[in-house]
């Protein structure tokens, strides 16, 4: 499998490639291959989302829209706007038209199942074997269809495990550290110790589930599990390394988060890379800058703890930069153990990231290192670094307007600054509309493509 080739090390021979000058992303040509339709779309979503009164309310506003219109009115307002501009479709013909422009501009999907649960939403086992039903089908359209020669896709384990069980388990182990083989043998059917009677038979299905997503996925998709909030993060990553440690033997099939906001982030990359160094795993990491900083921060408050969030947005970028050379210093001595997403809007960030790959002559697509943006968002970049010949994915959320819904309004409650500070993107597109408007009155192009 193409997937499985891209497990040998990058190619040397070429040498470093210096990044081009066009990553300073202030050229709007890289929209031209939008249509019209798809500029207008971008432009008034955009604008929308640069008042914070519709985003920090956006789920009550379309809470109330979807009483007055009813379901199928609702449904048909929000397509062609909103849906259309972050979603990849509802079902597999949709998703594929989707995915198959995407491909034709150099882009990889990383398919996202917009299903996840906090405290209080836990739904019983039927639900969570629904799920993994759900993260199965995710894996055969990942792999089955001819969209990236590495496909990757998003897993939120509170899908598959109930929150209130991942706040036990963070709280037994801030009491004693657990081996990740107790993890590897509950996977296969070994009770985990410290639960009760109801915990354990729940826990045990949910390793169950995930550990047939796994086995699904591995030497065919990369899944990379996402972090969430602080009071659960710990149960999470310590099933996601027990998870790497059964199936990333030879290649990294499963990859964790880190959370750059958060002031233990650095450590815990660093115990990530001694782990997989002592217990012969490779690793693979998705690096983000984090999401949940105002409820953080509410509860820390709440709760009396020292805030679990860097200080200052200086401070963040710091981390976010510090554990990036960290990988790509770890990648550049062993491409075949580590890989990296460089997830991230920030044009600073992903900069560094091109500068790094050159100095340290780590292939631009060679797989150990590629970059991620969000469906509908930050293309001024996505398309400019696919220009430039690397590797880059767009997070692609999929189903029903009702299914994703509850998906958009979390994600544009967590991203609500870099929903509002999307002013750049917003001025190139406004400079492609012109060109075209422009060059069409003149009889130049057809300004409608």
């Amino acid at each position: 499998m193409a997937a499985k080739r891209l497990e040998a090390a990058p190619s040397q021979a070429a040498g470093p490639a210096a990044p081009s000058v066009a990553l300073a992303f202030e050229d709007p040509s890289a929209f031209r291959v939008k249509s019209l339709g798809e500029l207008l779309r971008a432009l008034g979503v955009f604008h929308l989302c640069s008042f914070p009164v519709l985003v920090n309310n956006c789920g009550k506003l379309m809470s109330v829209a979807r009483a007055i219109l009813g379901k199928r009115g609702f449904s048909l307002f929000l397509r062609p706007s909103v849906y259309a501009q972050f979603v990849a479709g509802e079902d597999e013909r949709e998703i594929s038209q989707s995915m198959e422009k995407m491909s034709s501009l150099g882009l990889r999907p990383m398919l996202a199942v917009p299903i996840e649960e906090d405290l209080g939403e836990s739904t019983g086992e039927k639900r969570y074997d629904d799920n993994m039903e759900a993260m199965l089908e995710c894996v055969r359209m990942s792999h089955s269809n001819a969209w990236s020669r590495d496909p990757m896709m998003q897993l939120k384990i509170t899908a598959l495990l109930s929150p209130e069980l991942c706040v036990k388990l963070t709280t037994l182990l801030s009491q004693q550290k657990y081996d990740l083989d107790l993890l590897v043998r509950a996977m296969n059917g070994e009770v985990f110790p410290g639960l009760d009677e109801k915990e354990t038979a729940h826990f045990l299905c949910s390793l169950r589930r995930l550990n047939k997503i796994a086995e699904a996925s591995s030497n065919k998709v990369r899944v990379l599990v996402d972090a969430e909030y602080t009071y659960m993060n710990p149960a999470l990553s310590l099933v996601a390394m027990a998870m790497m440690k059964k199936f990333n033997r030879d290649g990294a099939w499963i990859w964790n988060t880190y959370q750059c906001y958060l002031k233990e982030s650095r450590s815990l990359l660093l115990e990530a890379l001694r782990l997989s160094r002592s217990e012969g795993f490779c690793l693979g990491v998705k690096l983000v800058r984090g999401a949940y900083m105002d409820k953080e921060r509410k509860l820390a408050k709440q709760e009396g703890r020292a805030d679990p969030i860097h200080e200052s947005w200086e401070n963040t970028n710091d981390s976010y930069n510090g554990s990036l050379k960290v990988m790509l210093d770890a990648i550049s001595q062993n491409p075949q153990r580590y890989r990296i997403i460089v997830a991230t809007h920030n044009e600073e960030s992903v900069r560094r990231a091109a500068q790094g790959m050159a100095e340290l002559g780590i292939d631009k697509d060679g797989g150990s290192v590629c970059f991620g943006q969000l469906l509908g968002m930050c293309d001024h970049v996505s398309l400019t670094l696919a220009q430039e010949g690397y590797a880059v994915y767009k997070s692609v959320p999929y189903g029903s307007v009702d299914d994703t819904l509850p998906y958009l309004v979390r994600r544009a409650q967590e991203n609500r600054t870099v929903l509002q500070g999307i002013r750049k993107e917003r001025d190139l597109l406004r400079q492609e509309l012109r060109r075209r408007i422009r060059l069409g009155l003149r009889g130049g192009i057809n300004w409608r493509k």
